[in-house]
């Protein structure tokens, strides 16, 4: 009963993951015959590749503010929204609506808002007065990941409000109420109360965005491409560019490689942070 499903599993996960890791050990451009290099393309990309070395800061970077604000707006939205009021429900509503748009449709939204020349952003600043800030947002390398990375929020943190919702409608109302007869302010209720409830909830929060920032592909390629100067570059767009544009496959399956270590090992210290402050061993 179980074979069909094992099979189409094989072959969509299973075969491609070792074919990946076998390319990762080849010189090959897609077309002549792959040649056996060994560990040559891992070492370089750890000890020369002084663009990829930039683009692993892009997505640190990236990912550091993408987690933080994303989780933060996430778990204050969905105190608010905990109640379950008609204007409740229908917030709720509102800021998962981006949720279920494409990436490229977000994409398209959050480039026409940057454009320099007709965009909201840019038009609201002008009108406000506040010219010297009208900027080319997604053409300006010193803005450019912090644009994507707001877009990336706003398209995500609704998600996340749906998540932090179901973990805050398991916190039994008592622990309140003994609270508020001790005489808890609202803020020693989500101190002492809410947050500490909530920290199995938010190592699923951190641990999902994270993942969502190392493959934030659709995003990304549809605003900046990377550019300018691979200043939004992440791994994964290097990836595709090293792949299907300089048609390097065996290094770009080596940065693949890295990439799943990588969010492997972040994914594993977040949890085991927040395990360590919500008591577990």
């Amino acid at each position: 009963m179980a074979a069909p499903a094992a099979l189409l599993y094989g072959f969509l996960y299973l075969y491609p993951a070792v074919s990946n890791l076998l390319y990762s050990t080849q010189r090959w451009d897609g077309v002549t015959k792959p040649e056996f290099v060994g560990l040559h393309n891992f070492k370089y990309l750890i000890a020369n590749d002084l663009t990829f070395h930039k683009i692993v800061g892009n997505n640190i970077r990236f990912s550091f503010i993408v987690v933080i604000l994303q989780t933060l707006f996430s778990l204050l939205f969905a105190i608010f929204l905990v109640k379950n009021t008609k204007s409740n429900i229908f917030l709720r509503t509102v800021f998962f609506f981006p949720t279920i748009l494409s990436s490229v449709s977000v994409g398209l939204i959050w480039t026409f808002l940057y454009n320099p020349n007709f965009g909201f952003i840019n038009a609201t600043l002008k009108s406000l007065g506040l010219n010297s800030l009208a900027l080319n947002w997604l053409n300006d390398a010193r803005f450019s990941l912090y644009s994507v990375a707001i877009a990336q929020i706003w398209f995500h943190t609704g998600q996340m409000v749906v998540i932090y919702l179901a973990g805050l409608q398991q916190i039994p109302q008592e622990l309140y109420e003994s609270a508020e007869v001790d005489g808890a302010s609202r803020w020693h209720q989500f101190r002492y109360v809410t947050w500490p409830m909530a920290l199995p909830t938010t190592a699923v929060v951190v641990a999902y965005t994270t993942i969502q920032t190392f493959r934030a592909f659709d995003l990304v390629y549809s605003m900046t491409q990377g550019g300018p100067m691979n200043s939004s570059d992440l791994i994964v767009t290097n990836i595709f560019n090293m792949a299907f544009g300089a048609y390097k496959f065996g290094y770009a399956s080596a940065e693949s490689i890295i990439l799943i270590i990588f969010v492997l090992v972040i994914t594993w210290i977040q949890r085991r942070t927040l395990r360590v402050k919500g008591g577990e061993k």
